[in-house]
């Protein structure tokens, strides 16, 4: 740090111009002298120099140099410490005497329990520090106990957890081994009226212990309860923004697993007592999801199950022709499929109309397979009639031609050929029936001249 401070070198500097001023032409040089080493002293660094350096740095120069801005620019180099010399040790007894009561006040019986007997008074502070925890735990458990046993919305548990916390911080405060003798001497010398034994610290202690149990148990329901109305909710949102019986569902089981866990949250909790008034609305609701939901799934089922038994049918279908037996079960098959779509109640109105178009279309379809299963039994039909007239021409026609009655004969071929033509394209019988065209054109052309 420099020599000289700020103030002491412009006090100096000031003065020594004054006397400058004041002396013959030639002290001009004397005042650069001066200022130079001034200058050099406040540029420099070292310990601050005291009245009688300052006075030896300008009397040589200016004997007339004023003692009384010596001794001013002396002052501003006082340190503080300096300054607070007279009050060293008056601070240092104080800050002793704060430390050895400090010392004394510690929470340990080797030092408290002397000096209790002897000299209670410097134990006063921690006296005054177990009145005033006592009488704060007191009060934090009253009102813990209120609020957390007896609450009535979540902000009340809410303040008695706080409760709680600052009750327990109040009694570790307490030191455990003073209470039952020391406070009786601090009440006899102060002529105090409580007393807090170790018994009911304990009792203390212990209730803050239930009450602390009972928070997280009620910090748990209440979180749990928490979740499941967000559940609840979101299931809402997710059922009525669903776009199909499917997406419905999903919702409506979220919606039931929701529920399910407010039935299980502790009776006995303020969160379980709260959900147990909410549990009524919310089943109500449900309720009345669940039915339209249950209804659409019974139609959509219902759909689904027409679809299996056409979808057989269509299958069966394929590849013909068939005989009449495979036609007609193929028929009972969408006529099992019509049956089951019109199970669908017109209450469902999505089910309802997807059922009625279905309906129209394997109505349509039904009456096809009708159709061939009729061509069928009737080509089979006439292609039996065929054969059983072909077999009595065959046995009544006489093996010698001169014999043969062509005209009969004639008239019984023609008969079969219409018998043939009868047999519709398309079905088990049509290629049998085209041979036998053939074999008895054949004949036809023999007997005929």
């Amino acid at each position: 740090m420099p020599r000289i401070t700020p103030r002491a070198y412009n006090l100096l500097l000031q003065e020594a111009q004054q006397c400058a001023a004041l002396a013959p032409l030639n002290a001009q040089v004397e005042l650069r002298i001066v200022r130079k080493r001034l200058d050099k002293l406040r540029n420099g660094s070292g310990r601050l120099l005291s009245e009688a350096e300052i006075a030896a740095t300008v009397k040589d120069i200016f004997p007339q140099f004023s003692d009384e801005v010596i001794a001013e620019a002396a002052k501003t180099h006082q340190s503080p410490t300096t300054a607070l010399d007279g009050l060293k040790f008056p601070v240092i007894f104080i800050l002793s005497l704060v430390g050895l009561i400090w010392v004394i006040n510690l929470p340990f019986p080797p030092i408290r329990r002397p000096v209790a007997k002897a000299a209670p008074l410097l134990l006063l502070p921690s006296f005054i520090s177990m009145d005033s925890n006592y009488r704060q735990a007191v009060s934090k458990v009253e009102q813990a106990d209120q609020l957390v046993n007896r609450s009535t919305s979540k902000e009340d548990f809410e303040l008695g957890a706080r409760k709680v916390t600052e009750a327990k911080k109040h009694l570790n405060a307490l030191p455990v081994w003073f209470l039952g003798y020391e406070p009786v001497t601090y009440c006899n010398w102060f002529g105090c009226t409580w007393r807090f034994t170790f018994d009911e610290f304990e009792q203390a202690r212990k209730n803050v212990g239930r009450m602390e149990a009972k928070v997280f148990q009620e910090t748990n329901a209440l979180k749990q309860l928490e979740q499941a109305e967000a559940a609840i909710q979101e299931s809402k949102l997710d059922y009525q923004k669903a776009a199909n019986p499917s997406e419905q569902q999903n919702a409506v089981l979220s919606w039931r697993a929701a529920i399910d866990q407010l039935t299980q949250l502790p009776p006995d909790t303020f969160a379980g007592r709260n959900a147990q008034q909410k549990l009524q609305a919310y089943q109500r609701d449900f309720q009345e999801v669940a039915g339209v939901v249950s209804s659409n799934e019974r139609s959509s089922t219902l759909v689904t199950v027409a679809k299996q038994f056409a979808w057989h049918a269509a299958q069966s279908s394929q590849n013909p022709p068939h005989p009449a037996t495979k036609w007609q079960q193929i028929e009972q098959s969408w006529e099992r499929a019509i049956e089951e779509l019109q199970k669908v109640p017109p209450e469902e109105s999505q089910g309802y109309l997807q059922a009625q178009t279905l309906i129209a279309e394997y109505t349509q379809n039904l009456g096809q397979i009708r159709l061939r299963r009729e061509a069928e039994e009737q080509s089979a039909t006439a292609l039996l009639k065929a054969q059983e007239l072909i077999e009595q021409v065959i046995a009544t026609t006489p093996d010698d031609p001169d014999q043969v009655n062509r005209s009969r004969v004639a008239a019984q071929l023609q008969g079969i050929l219409n018998e043939l033509e009868r047999i519709q394209a398309g079905t088990t019988s049509y290629e049998k029936a085209q041979e036998l065209q053939g074999f008895t054109r054949d004949r036809l052309d023999q007997i005929t001249p």
